[in-house]
Order: C-alpha cells, then structure tokens, then sequence
C-alpha cells in the first residue's frame, strides 16, 4: 500500500503555548506541522521545505505577517498563506486579502474556524500545485487610512471581497439600505484598483432628472436639444480609464438603460446629437437600495443590463445586524469632528457607548454619525452621556425585554446541546449549520436571499453550505 500523500504546513507565531495548541489541533496524519515564532525563519522553512500551507500571526519579528505574506507571494505566486492576529484596523484585512492571503482570521475565532479553513487551504493548495498557475497581480499604492470601519464578521468578509475583486476590471453590484456605506465601499474598490490614479466619479441617477441624465452621463452636441446652447462632455468621456460610481442605480430610466447596456457590452456610445462613436474603458461600480431581482420580475430594470452589472455583487449589511460595530464606527466619528473642531475631543461614558448599542438604527451608519454630530454639539461637557444623544423613534431593544422570547432562545440552547451531543459536531457549529439549513428552506433555497438574512455575502454562504455538506441550491445568486 503507498503512503499517503504528505502535506507541510508552516506556523509562525511569537506565542508558543497557541504553537503548541495549533499543532494538536490540526494533528492528522497527512500532515507534516513545523513551528516557528520568527517570520525570517518562517521564510526560511517555507522556502526549504516547499511548504504548501504558511499560517502566520500578524505580530512577528524580524519584520510582521503582511510582509511576510508579501516576501512570500513574490517569491511564490501560488503560496497559501493565512493571516491570523488582533485585527483593529481594516486596512490589515484588506491590505492581506490584495497581496494574496487566501483567508484572514481574528486570533479569538481560532478555535471554532482554524481547522475548517486550513482543510479548505490546503485542498486549494494541492489544486493550485496541480494547476500550476500563477497569477501575478499589480501593487498599488496603500491608502493612508482606513476607508471602511467594521470589526464584525459580516465586515470582515466585505473587506476579503473587496480584496480580491478590486484589481479586476469587471463591474461590481453593491446592495444594502440607505445609509448603510455603499459608496464608502465604491471609494474602496477604486483605491484599491489598478485605476486609483485615475479619475473616480460618482452620480446618482436618482438625484438628477431623468431628461438630463442621459447627457449628464454620455454628453451631448450644442444644438441636440433646446437649451443645448455649447458642447457637453459626458461623465463616461471624462473618466476614461477611471472608475464610475453609478449609485442608485435601480433608479435609471428605462431610455437611458439601453444606452448604458452598449457601453457595458461594447465600451462604445455616442453624445446626444452626434453619429461619432466614442470609446470609454471605464469601469463600472454600480449601487442600490433596491431589490433588483424584484425589479426585473416587474419590468421596471431590464433582465440584460442586471447580469451585466450584477458580475460580482457585495452586500454590505444593515448596522442593526453588526452591533458589535457600533463602538469603533462612533470613535471614528468622534475622532473625526474633533479633527474638523480643530480641538475639543469628547468621549463616549460606558453608558452612552451602551445606549447607542441597543438603538436598531434604521438610518443604518449614516444617522450614527449625525446622531455623533448633533451630541458634541449638544454636549456641555467632554464626556457624552445617554442624555447627550438624541436618538430617533425606533424603541432601543434594551428597554423593552421580551421574557417569550428569552425563554424559546435558551430552551433553543439546550435542545442543540443535546442534539450535539448525538452529532459529531460542535454545539456552535451544529446551531450554525441548521439556521443556514432553516433560512434556505423559508426562503425557497435562494442564496443570495438567504445571504442577505444572515448578513453574509453568497460567497461565504457557499463555503459554509459546502464545510456542512448540505445542498447548494442551483440558484443563480
């Protein structure tokens, strides 16, 4: 009988007792498990050993994990690399996901996701040996600061999208509320893209009327029209070679739809009023609060354009469904009216910080900046109390305990506790796995639906609809 195939796996951390932990936990036979708390050694070993896996910690000296993943991935563009570490900063997630790091993880989801992820790592990289194809990226220039903030799950995942789709050129579908950051997140895309020294323009086709869309965005001829008194250049003429932010737009008329189709397809248009053909590589971001699928069913969004824009979509998820946000979103605020004050730095009181977390928000990010906004200018002093922050009509959850409801959740809790116990999984991963089951079958096994109830992107509920081997529905998402 032949011996098993044996994969190395590389793990770099500067704490030996989580070294020590790592390698009993991910033990299997197939694998061979070398430890390291130094990333020049770590280098070393992968090199040497032609290791398949590398799992480093973001802290490591000589130099930290993003430079780490970075000397590798030059050296080995198809290197499988996971981050893992105290991640605060958003940049570090997207900064990981755009040099190539297949999966990042923060250092207190270790014990429930590690071994599920290097599993799916590992069989990504025995097919990436096998393939043998590089894929060498460009590398531009980091942004200074963070664009987005979020430190929840459902974030965290938007920003491993926004990695990896940033240096590609095809278009991008973000959905979620009003208020919720789509346009932060175009901004994103762009800087983070191939183009960030290009032109990035941004229109909402909602705010502008519908007869003058169309020359706001593809330009006219003097004369074309009545009050078409000199030449317009168009927004896709200006932004050549750039990106172009069309949010809202669920929003587009239906003339100017067909006309925006073309661009897509062929990368051609013509100004109002002339028969020349102008070319625009442009790439396309487009944003919505709506359903468009729904608008599709009514005739109100032409199906051809949808599947044109809808390439990749990111949905980005209401502030009531990542609560655990709310504080870093607020010091963010704060930090930066202090900035704009040029001086007086005020500060959320513990019970502050606790009544903006049980508020429900349905202006999503964008009220919990105004709200921010209007209490340091309310506020007598520099500490923000309860009283300081004026908060809408919705009833903050806090106030107003529903005893039923307690009662079903933890009569909930002992049922799977039991149920595990007969399950050769997890108590957590058992729960996990039958709320996905649940919300496909209420929702007629439509993943991006689905997706969307549980504030994950259709992405990531595939992966997790494959770690529990349920069925994938067939659904286009």
């Amino acid at each position: 009988m032949s011996k098993p195939i044996s994969q190395t796996v590389i793990i770099a951390d500067a704490d030996t007792d989580y070294l020590d932990w790592a390698s009993r936990h991910l033990a299997a036979p197939t694998i061979e498990i070398i430890t390291t708390t130094r990333a020049d050694e770590a280098l070393t070993l992968f090199t040497e050993k032609n290791a398949d896996l590398l799992i480093s910690d973001l802290e490591l000296l000589p130099f930290d994990g993003l430079e780490l993943i970075k000397r590798i991935r030059q050296n080995f563009p198809n290197s499988v690399v996971l981050l893992t570490g105290n991640l605060s900063s958003t940049n570090t997630v997207i900064e990981a996901t755009r040099m190539g790091a297949y999966d990042v993880l923060k250092k207190e989801s270790v014990s429930f996701d590690l071994r599920p992820t290097v599993e799916h790592a590992l069989q990504a990289a025995e097919q990436m040996r096998l393939a043998a194809d590089e894929q060498l990226a460009p590398n531009p220039q980091p942004v200074s600061s963070d664009l987005i903030i979020g430190n929840s799950p459902a974030m965290q995942d938007v920003f491993k999208l926004i990695g990896r789709v940033a240096q590609a050129d095809a278009p991008v579908l973000i959905t979620g509320e009003s208020g919720c950051g789509k346009e932060v997140v175009a901004n994103a895309l762009h800087q983070y893209s191939r183009r960030a020294g290009k032109d990035y323009i941004a229109i909402n086709c909602a705010a502008i009327p519908a007869n003058l869309l169309e020359s706001e965005l593809f330009g006219h001829e003097k004369g074309s029209f009545t009050g078409a008194v000199k030449q317009r250049i168009g927004r896709f003429e200006q932004c050549d070679e750039g990106t172009l932010f069309l949010d809202e737009i669920g929003d587009l008329p239906a003339e100017v739809q067909s006309k925006l189709l073309r661009v897509l397809q062929s990368g051609e248009f013509s100004r109002i009023g002339s028969n020349d053909t102008i070319t625009s590589k442009v790439r396309i971001i487009a944003a919505t609060n709506k359903n468009l699928e729904r608008e599709v069913e009514a005739n109100l969004f032409r199906e051809d354009l949808f599947y044109r824009l809808n390439v990749v979509r990111i949905h980005i998820p209401p502030l009531r469904q990542r609560l655990e946000d709310v504080s870093i979103l607020a010091e963010h605020f704060l930090n930066k009216i202090s900035a704009h004050n040029q001086g007086r730095r005020l500060q959320l009181s513990p019970e502050a910080l606790s009544h903006l977390e049980h508020y429900d928000w349905p202006g999503n990010v964008r009220e919990l900046e105004n709200t921010l906004q209007s209490a340091c200018v309310l506020a007598t002093g520099n500490v923000l109390m309860p009283k300081d922050i004026p908060l809408g009509a919705v009833p903050r959850r806090a106030s107003s305990p529903n005893p039923p409801a307690e009662t079903t959740l933890a009569q909930a809790a002992k049922a799977f506790l039991q149920a595990a116990s007969q399950e050769d999984l997890a108590p957590l991963a058992l729960a996990e796995r039958e709320l996905i089951r649940q919300t496909l079958e209420q929702q007629n096994q439509h993943l991006a639906q689905s997706a969307e109830i549980l504030a994950i992107t259709p992405a990531t509920l595939k992966k997790r609809i494959a770690a529990f081997d349920l069925a994938l529905p067939t659904e286009n998402p």
